[in-house]
């Protein structure tokens, strides 16, 4: 694997890791039709948890099967597949060296009440990890949870533990909890506020919300407005992340959310590539489709990012 000038750019803003996470990392960045661009699409699969089977795959019964998602992120020629431990064991054999894997390491399911301390679970190791075969593992923290600083902590220790073994460490950072209104989930301030504490943390790859041009927080909105932070356009707000984000010196790719328009889910692509982002996480917006269509709009996001459309 013969390495671009951008990939080895990238690899450089990690300057304490050794040779196997960097291979890793690298293997991600090659990976798929976006290899070597810098930019990456990953399919994310731990709905199933989140909010259930019915709710994840109804509306694609294909879907339920795990070895659906690995091939369709193989025929899509995406970076890297994300999952929770079951459904990787379940098609692992099938598709071993096939494709970048990510194992989603906590997991929550919306049967809980949890509230004010919403909170995830540690469902898998990093010796599941290695088994596996994976290059990262993934995991989600809530900053603005009463639970956020034993999140922090748990990953501390999984991140120590990865990269002493050569993988790599993707952190979701979703405000939620505590005194956040619903609003203030997706507020510039705290959106960039989330990346940059999972960059904090030690995140080689962030994984965040779309912000929104609202602000949230009193303090922060001052110092927004005081020094005329742009954030009157999504690509703005994307550019703002990716500052907050060690000055764009982490990757950090953007979900997708809920199953919506391909309009939308096209004009939000564009303006993360215009803002300067990596890319996207996307779940829902493909797996919830018909094959066929999720394949026709993988391949026009590979292609905005690409900088065809």
């Amino acid at each position: 694997m013969k390495l671009t000038r951008r990939v080895k750019e990238i690899l450089s803003w990690y300057e304490s890791d050794n040779p196997g996470t960097k291979a890793n990392l690298a293997r991600m960045l090659m990976e798929g039709r976006l290899g070597g661009t810098g930019k990456m699409i990953i399919l994310p699969v731990d709905q199933g948890f989140e909010h259930g089977p019915a709710r994840s795959f109804a509306m694609n019964p294909a879907a339920y099967d795990p070895h659906y998602h690995y091939q369709l992120a193989i025929d899509a020629g995406l970076n890297a597949y994300a999952a929770p431990l079951g459904p990787m064991e379940a098609a692992a054999g099938t598709f071993a060296g096939s494709l970048p894997l990510i194992l989603k390491m906590n997991s929550a399911n919306s049967l809980s009440t949890q509230t004010t301390g919403p909170d995830q679970a540690v469902t898998a190791t990093v010796a599941d990890a290695l088994r596996l075969g994976a290059s990262a593992i993934g995991f989600t923290i809530y900053p603005g949870s009463e639970a956020m600083y034993d999140q922090y902590e748990e990953i501390r220790e999984l991140s120590a533990e990865a990269k002493a073994c050569g993988l790599a460490t993707v952190i979701w950072s979703y405000p939620r909890g505590g005194n956040l209104t619903k609003e203030g989930e997706l507020a510039m301030d705290v959106i960039a506020y989330a990346a940059h504490m999972a960059a904090l943390l030690g995140a080689h790859i962030i994984k965040v919300k779309l912000p929104s041009d609202h602000l949230e927080q009193a303090e922060a909105k001052k110092v927004y407005q005081k020094h005329g932070v742009k954030i009157d356009t999504l690509a703005d707000r994307v550019r703002h992340v990716m500052e907050s984000s060690f000055n764009g010196r982490r990757i950090v790719v953007f979900s997708g959310g809920a199953a919506k328009g391909e309009d939308a889910v096209f004009e939000d692509a564009r303006a993360i590539r215009d803002g300067g982002g990596n890319g996207s996480i996307i779940g829902r917006n493909a797996f919830q489709r018909s094959r066929e269509d999720a394949l026709a709009l993988l391949d026009r996001l590979v292609r905005i990012y690409q900088g065809k459309e």
